[in-house]
């Protein structure tokens, strides 16, 4: 008879150190990825180091609200000279 998944998990993976309990997280994890990918052709990670124009306009409407609540952390709208972060996004 196979063993459920809790019975896995209580028997081998519980009695594991928290470094090979990582570690066999990651080759399923690893594992279902792989599988999607198998699946789904249309999923593409773009792994490059060229940011587009996009990238830097979200990296500084992020930079911009961050700066504003670091600020202003007590106002319920971001001030009026930041509205600029609005007309980027």
């Amino acid at each position: 008879m196979p063993l459920t998944f809790q019975e896995i998990y209580t028997q081998v993976t519980y009695t594991l150190s928290s470094s090979e309990r990582l570690r066999l997280a990651t080759l399923i994890l690893n594992d279902l990825v792989k599988q999607d990918a198998g699946v789904q052709d249309s999923v593409v990670i773009d792994e490059s180091d060229v940011w587009t124009e996009q990238d830097q306009i979200d990296l500084a409407s992020f930079s911009l609200q961050y700066y504003a609540t670091m600020t202003y952390p007590d106002s319920p709208e971001i001030p009026e000279q930041y509205s600029i972060i609005k007309a980027l996004t």
